[in-house]
């Protein structure tokens, strides 16, 4: 038997549906190939970077603690070389310990050390803490003991037994001091409590008679 003519028609219309899904099939297999592939190379970017990223970070933990220890090697050469100096005149002053003319020589000879050993420490970031005659400050100052100088205000520092040293503002050592404690002058009585002995006066009166 043969074909009608809306027979062949439908025919062909199912082929061309066909042909056109499975087109359509392709282009979305194509489009999710291409972006497998776009990610596979992201991937692999990503993956690159953080290769590196890992060799790098492991290569700063090796060279850091070297840094640090070159760094504090060098900072001690520094201050011992600083140091020298002092040690030298010290030297010298000991060496002529003999032939000093008389005792005031050398303790001027001891002054100036003592003034250029300052003047280092002052070059390095660090200060003495002025406490003698100034307020008592916890913050800076150990009190070791108290005294009374009715002359001076109260908690003031009359004695310092032991200097305090700051580094870069911070202290590093606080002042030994001794602070002024003033006596506590005698409180003039309240009314109540002259009110309460005048009471007990009256009644022990009254007692009596």
């Amino acid at each position: 038997m043969k074909k009608s003519k809306k027979q062949k028609s439908k025919t062909e219309d199912s082929h061309e549906a066909d042909q056109k899904g499975n087109t359509k099939k392709k282009d979305e297999l194509e489009e999710l190939r291409g972006t497998i592939e776009s990610l596979q190379k992201e991937k692999d970017e990503l993956f690159g970077k953080l290769q590196r990223v890992s060799a790098d970070y492991a290569n700063y933990q090796k060279r850091v603690p070297k840094q640090i220890s070159d760094t504090i090697s060098y900072e001690k050469e520094r201050i011992i070389r600083s140091l020298l100096p002092v040690l030298d005149n010290f030297e010298h002053t000991l060496q002529n310990e003999h032939s000093a003319e008389n005792l005031d020589v050398l303790v001027k000879g001891i002054q100036i050390i003592y003034d250029q050993l300052i003047e280092l420490l002052k070059s390095h970031s660090v200060e003495q803490i002025k406490a003698l005659g100034e307020p008592f400050d916890p913050c800076v100052h150990q009190a070791m003991t108290q005294q009374t100088d009715t002359d001076k205000e109260e908690n003031v520092v009359l004695e310092e037994f032991q200097k305090g040293y700051t580094l870069n503002g911070r202290v590093i050592r606080p002042s030994k001091v001794v602070v002024n404690k003033l006596p506590v002058e005698e409180t003039i009585q309240q009314p109540e409590v002259m009110a309460d002995e005048q009471a007990n006066d009256e009644g022990e009166t009254v007692g009596e008679e």
